[in-house]
């Protein structure tokens, strides 16, 4: 498909990590494909988070294709930038729809990101998942890439105000090894294989942040921070 809009949103992300002077921890890009369809299944802490990963994901020359929810595609600003770079709408009521968009997408050789958390975790900890990874996979017969993202929820979270000042933050993202499932596994065991994945880098990479979690508001109360608890 014609790259008319992602290309140069990309030039202006970059710009704007620039300008916010974030320090970028990558590991594990190698473990994308360079070709073919593939879910990066990813926890979300932030506003930005979908932005850091694609950003990451760009050292194998590759776009990803987000599912967000449908308001953002509605909003005049974002919504023609969402629709240009072929990101996948999410009709909350009613899934199918973007289910089926998903499945194109994926055997078409796109990479589709998901949060299958649904929305941003106040607590800063994985949250229940929701199968559409899994059941995805299945259907087009890709690879799931589990993914983390820490230190988005310093710059912009939710019901917490955003920063947008030159405060160098490390952002930490890491790409795990891929996850295959096929149509006669379990769902809820693919599920729950994939969250054990996922807090595995999660705890990995929180290991290795390098500033202090103790006290922070954009930590969970097991790190030390003044977190929200999480709910479930």
């Amino acid at each position: 498909m014609a790259e008319i809009v992602y290309p140069p949103v990309v030039v202006v992300l970059k710009t704007f990590w620039k300008y916010l002077g974030l320090r970028f921890d990558f590991k594990g890009v190698e473990n994308i494909p360079r070709d073919g369809g593939a879910i990066l299944a990813m926890n979300h802490v932030g506003y930005l988070d979908f932005a850091l990963i694609g950003t990451a994901a760009l050292p194998v020359n590759r776009y990803v294709r987000f599912m967000a929810k449908k308001e953002i595609f509605e909003n005049k600003i974002a919504g023609p930038l969402m629709r240009g770079m072929h990101h996948i709408s999410v009709d909350r009521s009613s899934g199918s729809a973007s289910f089926v968009a998903a499945l194109r997408a994926l055997k078409s050789g796109e990479i589709v990101g998901i949060f299958p958390e649904g929305t941003i975790s106040v607590s800063f900890e994985l949250k229940e998942f929701k199968s559409g990874a899994v059941r995805l996979a299945m259907g087009a017969g890709v690879p799931v890439i589990p993914a983390v993202v820490w230190g988005s929820q310093r710059i912009w979270t939710k019901k917490v105000k955003r920063n947008l000042k030159r405060n160098k933050y490390p952002i930490s993202v890491t790409f795990g090894e891929p996850l295959y499932f096929t149509k006669a596994d379990d769902v809820e065991e693919g599920e729950a294989q994939l969250r054990a994945a996922m807090q595995a880098l999660l705890l990995d990479v929180q290991s290795h942040y390098p500033d202090s979690h103790e006290g922070a508001r954009w930590a969970p109360i097991r790190l030390g921070g003044s977190a929200p608890a999480p709910l479930n």
